[in-house]
C-alpha cells in the first residue's frame, strides 16, 4: 500500500533571509537578495554579483568546537533543519528515531574548503591539513551531520544532480516514505560554492550574468535582455511525514506532497530541452493522480538564461495544453538568484508558502517581456490566487530534471 506524504515544517537560509519568514515576506514583496560579491575580491571576475547568505548565525545544535569542522553548505543544511523540526514541532527522541531519516541533496558541496587547504598545501606542505579536512568537504555530510546532530537512524543519504539535487532528494525521501520504511526524513538540499574558482567557471561558460553595475536587477527570467544566472548559496528543508503519523500527533500539515517526477534528457551536457522537462512534469502529475487541468501555480526553474527559460515555458505547454495559459508561473530566482544544489528545496518551500496563503509571488526585473515567454510569469508583482496544486521543477547539467506536485490537503 502506498503512503501519503505529507509536508510538515519548512526550514530556509537564503540571500532573501535565513528562516522561512523572512523569506517569504521578502518573495512577495519582490524584493531582490543579489549584489556585488563581498565574500572575495570579485574586481578580475567577469561576473562580480551573487546571491549570499548574510547575517548567518550559527544554529544552536552545532556546539561550538565542532563548527570549524565543517564546510558552510554544512552549516546552512543543519541551520534549515533546525528550523524545519521546530516548525514541525518534532522532536527526534530514542522512541522514534528508528523512523527518522535525512535526504539532502548537494550540487558543489565543500568548494571553499578544498580551496582553501590546496593553498595550504602548495603554501605550507601536507603536515598543515586538518585531519578533519575530508569529512569538512564530503557532500552527503549534509545529511551525514544532521542525521549526527539531531539523532536519526534510518535513510541517511546525498543526492548529487547538479541544480536537480534537492528536487530529486526530496522526491526520493517521499518515495522511502510510501513503501512504509521510514515515518519522516529531514529532506533538502545545501549549497555554498561561492568561491573564485566557482563563479570564474561559470563565467567562463558564459553562464552567468554580467549585469555587474546593476546587481539587484541582474537575475530577471523572462526579460528579453536576459543574460545568464546570478551564483547564490542556501538551504531549504522540507520535513515529510506519512500522513497517519503525522496526524497522529497532532501536526499542522501545510499540504501533500503528490506527486514527483523526474526524467533524462539524454541530449547535451549542459543545453537544456524542451522533451525531457516535459516528461518529468508529466511524471509529476501522473504520480499524483491529478489532472493536467487542475495545476493552478508552478514555481518554473527560471534561471535568466536566453535558451532554458523559453524551453521550460515550452515544455509546460506541451504537457498542460491550453490550460498553460491559465496558470500563474513565478520565477523566484529573480529574487534569490540560483541555488544551485539548493535551488529546488527552497523554491519547494516559497511554492508550498504560495499554495497555503494563496499568494503568486512575482518574477521581478522584467522590462521587456521576451515575446517567446508567453505564459502569465506574474511579471513584477505578485498577486492572490487560490491555490489546490502547485508544482516546482529543477532541472541540471547533464540532463537530469526533477518535479515535485504539491496538493492542499484533504
Amino acid at each position: 500500500m502506498r503512503r501519503r506524504v505529507v509536508v510538515t515544517g519548512l526550514g530556509i537560509v537564503s540571500p532573501i533571509g535565513n528562516n522561512v519568514k523572512t523569506a517569504w515576506e521578502a518573495c512577495c514583496n519582490g524584493q531582490s537578495g543579489t549584489d556585488r560579491i563581498t565574500k572575495f575580491d570579485a574586481s578580475g571576475l567577469r561576473s562580480q554579483i551573487a546571491g549570499e547568505v548574510l547575517n548567518f548565525e550559527m544554529p544552536s545544535i552545532i556546539p561550538s568546537k565542532e563548527v570549524k569542522k565543517m564546510d558552510t553548505f554544512i552549516h546552512y543544511a543543519v541551520s534549515a533543519a533546525q528550523e524545519g523540526l521546530e516548525d514541525a514541532r518534532l522532536e527526534i527522541t530514542d522512541e522514534i528515531a528508528d523512523e527518522v531519516g535525512v535526504s539532502m541533496g548537494v550540487g558543489i558541496g565543500g568548494q571553499p574548503m578544498i580551496e582553501k587547504y590546496h593553498m595550504i598545501l602548495e603554501e605550507k606542505g601536507a603536515h598543515k591539513i586538518s585531519p578533519f579536512f575530508i569529512p569538512m568537504v564530503l557532500l552527503n555530510m549534509a545529511s551525514g551531520q544532521i542525521s549526527l546532530l539531531f539523532g536519526t537512524r534510518n535513510y541517511n543519504s546525498s543526492t548529487v544532480s547538479a541544480c536537480a539535487s534537492s528536487n530529486h532528494s526530496i522526491g526520493d525521501a517521499a518515495r522511502v516514505i510510501e513503501r512504509g520504511d521510514a515515518k519522516v526524513i529531514i529532506a533538502g538540499g545545501a549549497e555554498a560554492a561561492l568561491t573564485p574558482l566557482c563563479v570564474g567557471g561559470f563565467a567562463a561558460m558564459r553562464a552567468l550574468s554580467t549585469r555587474n553595475d546593476e546587481p539587484k536587477r541582474a537575475s530577471r527570467p523572462y526579460d528579453r535582455d536576459r543574460d545568464g544566472f546570478v551564483f547564490a548559496e542556501g538551504a531549504g528543508v522540507l520535513i515529510l511525514e506519512e500522513y497517519e503519523f503525522a496526524k497522529e500527533r497532532g501536526a499542522d500539515i501545510y499540504c501533500e506532497l503528490g506527486g514527483y517526477g523526474f526524467s533524462s534528457d539524454a541530449h547535451h551536457i549542459t543545453a537544456p530541452s524542451v522533451e525531457g522537462p516535459a516528461r518529468a512534469i508529466k511524471m509529476a502529475i501522473k504520480d499524483a493522480h491529478v489532472n493536467p487541468e487542475d495545476v493552478d501555480h508552478i514555481n518554473a526553474h527560471a534561471t535568466s538564461t536566453p535558451a532554458g527559460d523559453i524551453n521550460e515555458l515550452q515544455a509546460i505547454k506541451s504537457v498542460l495544453g491550453e490550460h498553460a495559459k491559465n496558470i500563474a508561473i513565478s520565477g523566484t530566482k529573480s529574487m534569490t538568484g540560483h541555488l544551485l544544489g539548493a535551488a529546488g528545496a527552497v523554491e519547494s518551500a516559497l511554492t508550498i508558502k504560495a499554495l497555503k496563503h494563496g499568494f503568486v509571488p512575482p518574477t521581478i526585473n522584467i522590462d521587456n517581456l521576451d515575446p517567446e515567454c508567453d505564459l502569465d510569469v506574474t511579471p513584477n508583482v505578485g498577486k492572490e490566487r487560490s491555490i489546490k496544486v502547485a508544482m516546482s521543477n529543477s532541472f541540471g547539467f547533464g540532463g537530469t530534471n526533477a518535479s515535485l506536485l504539491f496538493k492542499a490537503i484533504e
